[in-house]
């Protein structure tokens, strides 16, 4: 009897020892590293009044974003938007790519809880005369048994390799909504840049169309002349190529549209042959995003967010590989029927149970393995260093993208103004060349270079719009969309300190 009662309370002595263990994680503390952010931007330094307080950034780039593009007032390009979320097959497959490391965290924590099972059959054995208290001669029959019952196993997490594999899968499948999130606002920026490259090019089209109009005006009236007797053909042929020329140009553009128009249809999830779009020219675009502090940035880009996820999980695995080094607890117990024959199985007289390991030992040392759980260890160290350098360059690579449009838009503002007049003195002077060369003052290489700079004009005028209007997209994209609290305002009311 006091054997018995030794043996029990070992056993319960064991298993409280062993719930008490439960959780002690081998990880390192996480601390996310320093990225040495700036406090200010150096292309939108910021008044006290704008700048605010400085804080550490806190992850929140989940936080909602709602739909930024609106803010162009564009009703065709929010349409657009809302077919490429609906039916882009990358951002499809990024959100299957979400739900694999959602069902993998799911199979992942399974590994907190008992595992039950049940069977029903025959087995064919024959036990040991010593584990039946008998003599070692003496003779056992061979025998079947037919068993119905439930098997129960859990691994007590001694040293936290269940619990840190849990947070290591929870990890990465945070960064893989942070991943979904930087692929969704990658392609909205996508749609609207694409959208704005077409009507830039429709805007394009026009500025040749009028030139293609003007050389025929001017070749009417060169042609009036030349039977006139008053100038050679020589200017009647320059007349003719500066035409066709004009309208080879005007072609090359019409040839970049429907090609710009086909990356546009692939975005929204559709076959070119299923998509266009009628022309209409780019109107300039005056809106100014906010560019807040450098910390917010740390927070709302997914593509940081994801990145600090990837050192949040490599960090657990390193207290899964140090886990391997220490003893592992597995509790198994099985219960039901056993019996001779089958018509026996169910009687009360049938029930039967074991406790402890099926086989093997309950409690695991490990002894050697060859370096194994060296190699795997260091892996994982490694690993963490990694994404802790990915995650430093990703937040550098960040703030430049930010620099590089507030730097552009800032430009931007002032070299549109600056073209504008260009347009204006150019159209001027090529209105004075035709009325001179109309009265026999100048010669015609005067007017063709003076219609040829009014192009170009033209032209650096609507690609300037063009480049600004991306520029615009591409410093929402930087900044990680748009969110609530911070609007946008036109140009003209954003209140930008000397430089």
């Amino acid at each position: 009897m006091k054997t018995f009662l030794d043996g029990r309370w070992l056993g319960l002595s064991t298993l409280l020892a062993s719930f008490l263990l439960v959780g002690c994680s081998l990880a390192p503390t996480y601390v996310k590293p320093d990225v040495n952010a700036p406090q200010a931007y150096k292309e939108a330094p910021l008044s006290i009044a704008e700048s605010g307080t400085w804080k550490t950034a806190q992850p929140s780039e989940q936080i909602q974003r709602g739909e930024w593009w609106t803010v162009f007032n564009d009703t065709t390009l929010n349409d657009l938007e809302a077919q490429a979320i609906g039916a882009n097959q990358n951002l499809q497959a990024t959100a299957a790519r979400l739900k694999e490391s959602r069902a993998i965290q799911t199979t992942v924590s399974a590994g907190l809880f008992p595992k039950f099972d049940a069977g029903f059959g025959p087995t064919r054995e024959r036990a040991s005369p010593a584990s039946l208290l008998l003599p070692d001669d003496a003779k056992v029959p061979t025998q079947t048994l037919w068993r119905a019952q439930a098997t129960a196993s859990y691994e007590v997490d001694l040293f936290g390799r269940v619990s840190d594999s849990v947070a290591a899968a929870k990890a990465q499948t945070q960064q893989s909504e942070a991943l979904f999130r930087s692929v969704q606002l990658a392609l909205q920026a996508d749609v609207a840049q694409n959208y704005f490259r077409l009507r830039e090019l429709d805007a394009e089209s026009d500025v040749y169309n009028n030139t293609v109009s003007l050389r025929e005006q001017t070749l009417s009236l060169v042609q009036h002349r030349f039977d006139e007797g008053d100038i050679s053909e020589l200017d009647v042929a320059r007349a003719k190529s500066e035409l066709a020329t004009a309208r080879s140009d005007a072609m090359t553009v019409q040839r970049q549209r429907s090609i710009s128009e086909h990356s546009l249809a692939v975005l929204l999830g559709k076959s070119p042959a299923q998509f266009s779009m009628a022309a209409s020219p780019l109107a300039p675009i005056d809106i100014q995003f906010p560019a807040g502090l450098p910390s917010s940035l740390l927070e709302r880009r997914p593509d940081i967010a994801a990145a600090e996820r990837a050192m949040a999980a490599a960090n657990s695995r390193i207290g899964v590989a140090k886990s391997a080094y220490f003893p592992s607890l597995n509790l198994t117990g099985a219960g039901g029927f056993e019996s001779a024959t089958l018509g026996d199985l169910f009687h009360w007289s049938s029930r039967a149970f074991l406790l402890g390991p099926l086989a093997g030992t309950e409690l695991a040392v490990p002894l050697f393995d060859g370096g194994r759980r060296k190699g795997n260890l260091a892996n994982a160290r490694a690993t963490y260093e990694e994404n802790v350098a990915t995650y430093r360059q990703q937040v550098l690579v960040a703030f430049q993208e930010v620099e590089d449009n507030l730097s552009d838009l800032r430009i931007l503002e002032d070299q549109t103004k600056t073209q504008a007049d260009a347009v204006a003195a150019s159209s001027r002077a090529a209105v004075i060349s035709r009325t001179q060369y109309t009265e026999g003052a100048t010669q015609y290489l005067d007017l063709i270079d003076a219609q040829r700079t009014v192009l170009q004009s033209r032209l650096a005028a609507v690609q300037l719009t063009g480049i600004q209007a991306v520029s615009t997209v591409n410093l929402i994209r930087a900044l990680g969309g748009g969110w609530g609290g911070e609007t946008v305002m036109p140009a003209s009311n954003v209140n930008v300190a000397a430089r």
